[in-house]
Formats: C-alpha cells, sequence, structure tokens
C-alpha cells in the first residue's frame, strides 16, 4: 500500500510502498476514502522536519532536556544512537480520515466488513491507503453524513471538547482568536449551539469566511483594530464582554493573554487549545477573577493507552464525553444537517499528488480544508520483497526480526548489519512504515506486518524477538515450535504460567536453542573485574540500579497488559548477580517502597552461600549513575560503576579499568550469531535463563506477599535444561 512518510532528520517527505496492516485484535483494517490534513499541527511538524538539528533542539527543548538525562545515565554514544535512530526513520502524517472497514479483529462488535467509518489517532488515522485502528478510535458514520466531511470527524472533535471545556450557554457569546482549520469548525460548532460568536485573525479571508458561516463578527487582530472591534463587542454584550475566549491560535505572542482578558466580562473564561504563550498579567486577572482552562485534543481518553490501545471504555456515568463520544456527536450532526463542512473543503487532492500539495500548503497556495482521496481499489498486501535472499552456505545466519522499536533499531539491528556472518531476510512490525525503515537502513530482503510469516518461513535460521513484553514468551515459543533458534529480548516471560509454557515447549519439541538478551555479563570492562578479582568463600554483593521516572505516556507503565517494570528490565541485574558469583539464586525476599511496587529493594541467597542485595530505584536523580555495583569477600573488595570504570582492592594492591560506556550488546550479539552459525552451545545456559526469570518474577511476587519465596527449579524443569550446555 501507499503511505505519506516524513524523514525527521532529513525533512524529506514521500509517498511510499509499505507492507498493508493486519488485522489485530481490539481493531479494524479500514480502506481510507478520504484522508484530512490539520493545517497547523502536520504544517508545524512538516515545517520542524526541514530544520537543522539546532533548529529542531530549539523548537522542541523538552526534548533536548531528555537528551541531557540519558547522556548522564546512558551514555554519550548509547544516547547518541537512539537519538539518531529516532530521527532517522519515517514518521507517519495525519490523524483524521473516513473509509470502509474491510476486515475486523477479534473481540470487536459493532462494526462489519463494508461499513462506512471515521477514525481517529496519529498513530492509527494516517494518510495511507490502509489504516489498523483500535474501536475506541473508530465509530461509524451514518447514511446521511458525506464520506468527505467525515474525514474531519476528528479534528472537529478538538474543537467539540474545546467547547465542553468552556461550559458556554445557550446565548452567551464567544471570541474565537485564530480562525485557522478547528477555529473556522468551532465557530460552525458554536453557533449550531445558540452561541454569539466573534473571532480574530491576521488573515482578512479567514475573517470572512467566519462571518460567512455564522460569526457576527471579525476582525484582523491588530492593534489598530483592537478599538473598534471592542466597540462591537460591546455592542453585542451590552458592555460587559464576552463570555469565552477560545485561544486556536499557535502563538508567542507575550501579549496574548491580556489581549483575551480586555474582550471577557467580569469572571469570564479563557480556554486554550492551540500551542501559545500565555504570560497571565495578574492584576488584569485578578480583578476580573478570569478563570483558565486548557482543552487537551479530542477529549477524556486521549493519551490514555488503556483506552485508546487497550479498547477499556470509560462509564457513561462518570465520564459522559469521551474522545470517541464526541466522535460519535460530531458524525451525528453531519448527518442531520446541523453540521456542514462543505464550505470548509478547499482542495480534494488524489493521494499521488500528496507530497506536492503538502509544498504547496507551506507556500500559502492551499485553502484550510485540503482532504487527501484515495483510490477504492488499493492493493492490500501484509509482506512486500526488496532483494533476494541469498543462498544458504556454510557459517551464515539467515536472520528474521519480529520488532523493531528504538532499542532494537540503535542498539542491536545496527551491529547485526554490518555482521558478514549475517543475512537479514525479513523484519516484522506492527505498522509497514517501520518495516520500510527497517529495509533502508539494515538492507533486509523482506517487511511483513504479521510475525507469522516469519515464524514460517523456510529461508530463515533464527529469529530475534524485539516486541513488547507480553508477547515474548508466545513468539519465542512459537519460533521454538518451527525449528528455529531464538533470541529473544528480555523479559523472557512476564508471568509464571507463559513461562511454563515455554518450558513445555521446549521439553515437546526438543528444540533448546534459545537465548535472552542479558547484555550485562558481555561487557568487557564487567568481565574484566571479574577477572581481575579472585574471591574465596561465599560473597556479599550490593547492586544499586537508578532506574529513574518514566514518561507517564511509556508502554512500561502498562503493566496490567505488559508486566510490571521490574518484570520487564530485573532479570538483566539478576542475570550479571547470577554470572558474576557461577551460580543461581535459590531464594528471594523483597519489599517495595509506599505504593510503588517497582521501587523496591529484593535480596537473593545463592547456593553457594553468597547473598546479595538489589535495590531498584524509580526515583532519584538522574545525574547520578544508574548502575552501581559493589562485592566484598573475604579476600577484597570491587565495585563497578555504570560501566566506564572499576576498581579492585586485594592483598593491599588496587587495581583499576575505564572504558567508554558499553553494556555489552556487540559481544552478546557476535556469541549468538557463532553459536547458530556453528551449532554450538548457546552463550548462556538454559537453566540460567530459566532461573533469572523465575527469580525476576518471584521479587514480585515476595514484595507482593511480604515473604521470601522460594526459587530452586522443579524437578521437570531441572529435566529440561540439563539437556543444554551453555555458560553459566
Amino acid at each position: 500500500m501507499k503511505q505519506i512518510a516524513q524523514n525527521y532528520k532529513s525533512g524529506e517527505l514521500r509517498l511510499i510502498d509499505v507492507p498493508a496492516p493486519r488485522c489485530r485484535p481490539g481493531g479494524v483494517v479500514v480502506r481510507t476514502a478520504f484522508s484530512a490534513v490539520s493545517t497547523g499541527t502536520e504544517m508545524m511538524k512538516f515545517t520542524e522536519g526541514r530544520l537543522s538539528l539546532l533548529g529542531k533542539a530549539r523548537a522542541r527543548p523538552d526534548q533536548v532536556a531528555k537528551v541531557a538525562r540519558s547522556v548522564r545515565q546512558q551514555g554519550l554514544l548509547a544516547t547518541y544512537q537512539k537519538v539518531m535512530n529516532r530521527l532517522d526513520s519515517y514518521t507517519p502524517l495525519g490523524y483524521s480520515l473516513s473509509g470502509i472497514v474491510v476486515e475486523v479483529g477479534e473481540g470487536v462488535t459493532g462494526f462489519s466488513v463494508g461499513q462506512r467509518v471515521c477514525c481517529g489517532g496519529n498513530q492509527y488515522a494516517t494518510h495511507a491507503e490502509y489504516n489498523w485502528v483500535p474501536v475506541n478510535l473508530c465509530v461509524p458514520v451514518p447514511d446521511g453524513a458525506a464520506l468527505d466531511q467525515a474525514a474531519f470527524t476528528t479534528i472537529a472533535s478538538i474543537a467539540l471538547q474545546a467547547m465542553r471545556q468552556s461550559e458556554i450557554r445557550l446565548g452567551e457569546t464567544a471570541c474565537v482568536i485564530g480562525l485557522g482549520l478547528i477555529g473556522q469548525i468551532l465557530v460552525r460548532l458554536l453557533r449550531s449551539a445558540g452561541v454569539v460568536v466573534v473571532g480574530l485573525d491576521r488573515l482578512d479571508a479567514r475573517c470572512r469566511q467566519a462571518e460567512a458561516a455564522g460569526a457576527a463578527i471579525c476582525a484582523i487582530a491588530s492593534d489598530d483594530a483592537a478599538a473598534g472591534f471592542r466597540a462591537r463587542i460591546d455592542q453585542l454584550t451590552a458592555g460587559s464582554g464576552v463570555d469565552c475566549v477560545f485561544i486556536t491560535a499557535g502563538s508567542d505572542d507575550p501579549d496574548l493573554a491580556s489581549r483575551s482578558a480586555a474582550l471577557l466580562r467580569d469572571r469570564g473564561r479563557i480556554v486554550d487549545i492551540g500551542k501559545c504563550t500565555l504570560n497571565l498579567p495578574w492584576n488584569e486577572f485578578y480583578d476580573k477573577e478570569l478563570d483558565v482552562r486548557f482543552s487537551r485534543s479530542y477529549g477524556p481518553g486521549r493519551y490514555d493507552p488503556l483506552y485508546e490501545e487497550g479498547g477499556v471504555d470509560y462509564p457513561i456515568g462518570h465520564v459522559r464525553w469521551t474522545e470517541r463520544r464526541n466522535m460519535e456527536a460530531i458524525v451525528a450532526l453531519l448527518a442531520d444537517g446541523r453540521l456542514d463542512f462543505s464550505s470548509l473543503i478547499s482542495d480534494v487532492v488524489p493521494l499521488e499528488q500528496a507530497t506536492s500539495a503538502f509544498e504547496r500548503m507551506s507556500r500559502g497556495e492551499v485553502g484550510l480544508g485540503m482532504v487527501f482521496a484515495y483510490p477504492e481499489a488499493a492493493p492490500r498486501t501484509t509482506r512486500m520483497t526488496y532483494r533476494p535472499v541469498a543462498a544458504l552456505h556454510g557459517g551464515r545466519v539467515r536472520l528474521g526480526v519480529i520488532g523493531a522499536g528504538n532499542y532494537a533499531s540503535s542498539m542491536l539491528l545496527p551491529q547485526l548489519a554490518k555482521d558478514d556472518r549475517v543475512d537479514l531476510v525479513e523484519v516484522a512490525t506492527n505498522t509497514g512504515l517501520s518495516g520500510a525503515t527497517a529495509v533502508r537502513k539494515f538492507g533486509f530482503a523482506r517487511a511483513s506486518t504479521d510475525a507469522a510469516a516469519v515464524l514460517a518461513a523456510d529461508d530463515i535460521d533464527a529469529v530475534l524477538i524485539a516486541t513488547r513484553h507480553a508477547s515474548h514468551a508466545d513468539l519465542a515459543a512459537r519460533a521454538l515450535r518451527s525449528g528455529k533458534a531464538v533470541f529473544v529480548e528480555k523479559p523472557l516471560a512476564i508471568d509464571t504460567d507463559a513461562l511454563d509454557q515455554l518450558v513445555q515447549t521446549i521439553h515437546d519439541t526438543g528444540n533448546n536453542r534459545l537465548m535472552v538478551g542479558f547484555n550485562r555479563r558481555f561487557s568487557p570492562l564487567l568481565q574484566g573485574m571479574r577477572a581481575a578479582f579472585a574471591p574465596a568463600g561465599p560473597q556479599t554483593l550490593q547492586y544499586r540500579v537508578i532506574a529513574g521516572p518514566l514518561e507517564k505516556s511509556s508502554w512500561y507503565l502498562q503493566a496490567e497488559i505488559e508486566g510490571s517494570r521490574f518484570v520487564g528490565e530485573g532479570g538483566h541485574f539478576i542475570d550479571l548477580l547470577s554470572w558474576w558469583l557461577g551460580v543461581e539464586p535459590v531464594r528471594v525476599s523483597a519489599s517495595a517502597a509506599g505504593k510503588d511496587v517497582d521501587n523496591l529493594l529484593a535480596t537473593f541467597d545463592f547456593a553457594d552461600g553468597s547473598v546479595a542485595s538489589l535495590s531498584y530505584l524509580t526515583g532519584g536523580d538522574p545525574r547520578v549513575p544508574k548502575e552501581v555495583l559493589e562485592v566484598s569477600a573475604s579476600t577484597g573488595f570491587a565495585r563497578f560503576d555504570n560501566f566506564s570504570s572499576f576498581e579492585v582492592w586485594q592483598a593491599g594492591q588496587r587495581r583499576a579499568g575505564k572504558a567508554r560506556l558499553d553494556k555489552g550488546q556487540q559481544p552478546m550479539l557476535d556469541a549468538f550469531i557463532a553459536a547458530v552459525a556453528s551449532g554450538g552451545a548457546m552463550p548462556i545456559a538454559l537453566d540460567a535463563l530459566l532461573a533469572t526469570t523465575r527469580a525476576t518474577l518471584a521479587v514480585q511476587a515476595s514484595a507482593a506477599a511480604g515473604m521470601p519465596v522460594d526459587v530452586r527449579p522443579a524437578a521437570a524443569e531441572q529435566g529440561v535444561a540439563r539437556a543444554s550446555t551453555g555458560a553459566r
């Protein structure tokens, strides 16, 4: 299928061929009929993409701060790789469309093939011939509504949510500052609700367009026109001022708030929709006791992954208007004829001309309401071939990859693409755009949106799994059943049931060619400290990890779906402790601090009498080095500082080492590829992988139960693991 994509690093905008999305549970696949262009949001993204790196940094200071924190904890090289990977990727444009349902996912009700719908979401309702859309971002379109107008539904929901935030009533007066696309829609919504509307904009044509839609007065936003505009408002409001000001403009004008206050009545309201600077003058706002409110996107549910991706609706008795119910209200108004966007549609552009249309829009040559029109017979294939696969020969590994997110694309795939022993055969991703990015950057022969294609491929010897955590165990089991060697990013499983099923798969198939991405034990500097330290007898280890807070939007926080944060990451640290000692833990005891179940302290008893404590901290200062390991034995002491330095004190001597921060990803991958190519033992023994995963899950169980947990393997698991060899 064809999709519009922008490379944020270069700013290049292209119409490219990518695999169509497969239908996943909880959503529907929609063939796009029309997609609307948001002149504000999309043009801002389009323009930012063409800035230099310095210009991008100035435009997004919030992202610069995140990069600075990452450098302090992850090191300059790792941060640079992740930032460049994210920039040098295809990103989608678009978030509001209408179309036809072509496939309904498992568990979905209320939709059928052939049904007309409108859809929203900047990852789901993109400028592409086909989109997979979760149910809470998809709404049926009644027969009375035209599909070209319904394509504006999501954008219109932004205006509707602002109107709801304002609590404006029939007969009141509102001023809309910024008569762009959302401002024009807001004018129409306010008029349909019996509100008297006035407006301000820098362009006279937009003022006239708003007046044609029912606005009483519109004027150019300038100092010269301010007095006359206020005088006309006084005529409308008997001198009291407007009840509410809606700011839909993106503006850095420091006087915007003051000008808004001058238009408002006593105890009036300001609702901010646009990205603007609000310097609130205390005297003016205090004297009138003004109320300032913000309106967030399409409505409640926005930015909540459980609502948008998980399909968990909010009860109507608690949240009357969610983003989906706002969308339903818009299409109902369109169907009844009480809302009409026909006068807003300025340009209907065939998808093939989309890139030139964006160029014309950037020059101001296109009106406010541009929609892309799509062919009715667009081909739909979930798999694309870009080059032939090399013939199999000794010492070479044909690799399939499932998942190509930022970690895999910045830390794993660049190393594999440079390895002469590896042929990157196929990549499977949820979105075709991610797959196309991986093909361009790493040279895959094929791209797909269906993991089953990778698992069933006869020309693939090994599979690397780098998806979200909940899918790891199932995908690993399916890959093992297909006879392939498997590298799975941590965690191996997020619960004991999934781990037990994986163990059963190994027992049933006899395929134990399994590796988990516990990379820290492969760090050259850490291995150097271990070689320099000669302990005698049991050891005491203290491992402090400052994981730090996550962004609220991070999928790591979706514990109900993806497992807890510690389950997702804790295996790294437990594996390091076990590798250092050369034995597995036999008992785990853990306590969480307060209500944060991931902010915890765990202690481990090992079979040789050693004991270790692991502090996993979700707070703290990001300037503190992320990981510190201290080891005490009867013969000496060692300290390892965040993969950048170590010190060993033993027999009255001090030894030290330094290196660029290296957590061992490359030597880990080298060892895995060598094992697959030669048929030799996997780099980490199966019993060690299983023991680490059991211990990781036991930490959370112990913290929840408030008592120690025995983690010695059952006899059946010992039997499965005994058949595997490899390093402990």
